[in-house]
C-alpha cells in the first residue's frame, strides 16, 4: 500500500476550497450518474442480476480457497506460472523480480487500482525501469504529476482545457493541440504507441479470474489494455485474490452489471481474456501474482467481508455527496469515495490516524447502497468499522483526547449530584461564549463541532429546573 496519508478532514480542505475542482466534479458525477441511470433502467431484471451478483459474490468468498486452488490449477495446465503475494512488498519483490529476469528496462502498464495498491510504479524505478501508462486517463495523471481521484476515469478532476495545456507542456508533438476531445485523444495514441510496439514486458490488472479455466479477464473502452495483452514477450498480471469467479456462468451475470453500473451502457466495447500461452501467438511467458495484502483480514470480519464483493463499476463514488465535493485524493491514492472508505481501513488496518478517519467520510445517506451492483450495504459497513476504531482507541496505553472526554462525561453524567453541578457551570461558560444568543466557537477539542456550525446558546433556565419548578 502506498505511503501513510493526512486525515481524511485535513486532506480535504485544500479540494473544499478550490472551486475549478468542485466544478469539474459536479458536472462529471452528474453526467455519471445519467449515464448509469439510464443503462440499468434499459435492464428489466436488473434487480434480479443486482441478486445472482451478490449470491454469487458471498458463495465465492466463503469457499475462496477452493476456487483459488482450481484458478491455479487452469493457469499452470495453459502454460501459465502463478505467484503468491501475502502482502504488497511480496507483490512488489515478485513483479520486479520477473522484470529483471526478462532484461527489459521498460514496460507498459495498462493500470489497475491493485498496482497502485502494491505501488509498483515507485519500485520498478528503483529498480531502474521505467513504467509507461497506456491508457489516456492513467497518462493525463502521470504528466500532470496527480494522484488518481476515480476508480474508472483516474483524470476526473481535469477537464479538457487542462488536459490540452498539460499535453502542449509534457508531449513532443502536441505543441500545438487544441482541446478538442479527439484531437486530445490522438496525441496521446500517437505518444504511446511506439512505446506498445516496441515493449518486451507488460503488467495489467484483471477485472475477473475465472476459476474452472484459469482465465484472467480485463474490460476496457480503449484497446490499449488488450495490445498490452497480445504484443509484448512477458504479460505479468497482478490481481487481488477477491476477483475470482468460479464459473464462466457466474460471469456472465458480472458482464452485464458492472459495464451498467458504470454507465457504459449494456456491455464494455472490449472484453479480453487470455488462459495462458498459446505458442505461436501473444506473449511467450505468463505470470499471474495473486496478492492478498489485507484481503483474508477482511474475509475474516463476517460484516466487513462484503466490501470484497466490489467489482470496482464506481456507482458509489458517483452519487456520493462527499466525494462530489472532496474528489478522490482526500481518500488516500488508491480507493476513492464509499468504496475507499470501508475496502482502505480493512486492507491497512484502522490502526493509523489516516485510516481509522475514512469510516467517518460519510454523511450515511444510504445513496451508495442503492445503486451498488452487488448489494454491498456500505452505511452498515462504515458504522461497522466506525465500532472497530473505537475499540482499537481503546486498547491503547494512553486514550485519545476524544476518548477521555468521553469517559469524563460518562464519569460526570453517571452520578445526578455531579451532572447538575456541571451543567449549572457549563451552562455559565456557554453563555460567556456566545454572541448575540449563537456560540460561533467553543474551546478545545469541542470547537471542532463549531468549525462548521454554530450553536445556539443555553436557555437561561434548564429543563431541569424548569421541570423541579413546575411539578407538584
Amino acid at each position: 500500500m502506498p505511503l501513510p496519508t493526512p486525515k481524511f478532514a485535513s486532506a480535504a480542505r485544500s479540494a473544499l476550497a478550490d472551486t475549478g475542482l468542485r466544478r469539474n466534479l459536479r458536472g462529471a458525477t452528474a453526467e455519471a450518474r445519467a449515464r448509469t441511470s439510464a443503462a440499468t433502467a434499459e435492464a428489466a431484471d436488473w434487480d434480479a442480476l443486482r441478486e445472482a451478483g451478490r449470491a454469487i459474490g458471498d458463495a465465492t468468498l466463503l469457499n475462496l480457497d477452493v476456487h483459488l486452488e482450481e484458478l491455479e490449477r487452469g493457469v499452470t495446465g495453459a502454460g501459465g506460472v502463478v505467484h503468491w503475494a501475502v502482502d504488497a512488498a511480496e507483490a512488489r519483490e515478485v513483479v520486479t523480480g520477473l522484470v529483471r529476469a526478462s532484461g527489459a528496462k521498460e514496460v507498459v502498464k495498462a493500470s489497475s487500482a491493485t498496482l497502485r495498491e502494491i505501488g509498483l510504479d515507485a519500485a520498478l524505478a528503483r529498480a531502474g525501469v521505467t513504467a509507461y501508462e497506456t491508457a489516456i486517463a492513467d497518462l493525463v495523471v502521470g504528466v500532470g504529476g496527480d494522484e488518481p481521484s476515480h476508480l474508472l476515469s483516474p483524470a476526473l478532476h481535469r477537464d479538457r482545457a487542462e488536459i490540452a495545456e498539460l499535453f502542449r507542456r509534457t508531449l513532443p508533438a502536441a505543441a500545438d493541440l487544441g482541446d478538442d476531445p479527439a484531437g486530445l485523444a490522438a496525441a496521446a495514441r500517437a505518444h504511446l504507441r511506439d512505446r506498445l510496439l516496441r515493449a518486451r514486458v507488460a503488467v495489467t490488472g484483471a477485472n475477473f479470474l475465472v476459476a474452472e479455466t484459469g482465465t484472467p479477464v480485463v474490460l476496457e473502452s480503449e484497446g490499449n489494455a488488450r495490445m498490452c495483452l497480445s504484443l509484448p514477450d512477458t504479460l505479468i498480471t497482478v490481481a487481488g485474490i477477491d476477483k475470482v469467479v468460479p464459473a464462466w456462468a457466474d460471469l456472465e451475470v458480472f458482464l452485464q452489471l458492472l459495464p451498467r453500473a458504470a454507465g457504459a451502457g449494456p456491455m464494455t466495447p472490449y472484453a479480453a481474456s487470455w488462459p495462458g500461452v498459446t505458442p505461436g501467438d501473444g506473449p511467450r511467458a505468463f505470470h499471474l501474482v495473486l496478492v492478498d495484502n489485507g484481503r483474508t483480514r477482511a474475509l475474516a470480519d463476517e460484516v466487513g467481508r462484503a466490501a470484497l464483493r466490489c467489482v470496482r463499476c464506481s456507482a458509489c463514488v458517483n452519487v456520493c455527496p462527499v466525494y462530489e465535493r472532496t474528489g478522490g485524493r482526500a481518500y488516500g491514492p488508491v480507493y476513492p469515495g464509499p468504496i475507499g472508505a470501508i475496502l482502505t481501513p480493512q486492507l491497512r488496518g484502522v490502526e493509523s490516524a489516516a485510516d481509522a478517519s475514512l469510516p467517518y467520510a460519510s454523511t450515511l445517506c444510504g445513496a451508495c447502497a442503492d445503486v451498488c451492483p452487488v448489494k454491498i450495504d456500505i452505511p452498515g459497513v462504515l458504522v461497522h468499522l466506525r465500532g472497530a476504531v473505537v475499540e482499537s482507541r481503546r486498547r491503547r496505553p494512553v486514550p485519545t483526547p476524544e476518548l477521555a472526554l468521553m469517559r469524563g462525561l460518562a464519569w460526570t453524567m453517571g452520578d445526578a449530584r455531579r451532572y447538575e453541578t456541571a451543567l449549572r457551570r457549563s451552562t455559565r461558560w456557554a453563555r460567556l461564549l456566545s454572541r448575540g444568543g449563537r456560540i460561533r466557537r467553543l474551546p478545545g477539542l469541542l470547537g471542532k463541532w463549531t468549525e462548521a456550525r454554530d450553536l445556539p446558546a443555553p436557555p437561561a433556565e434548564s429543563f431541569r429546573a424548569w421541570w423541579a419548578r413546575r411539578r407538584p
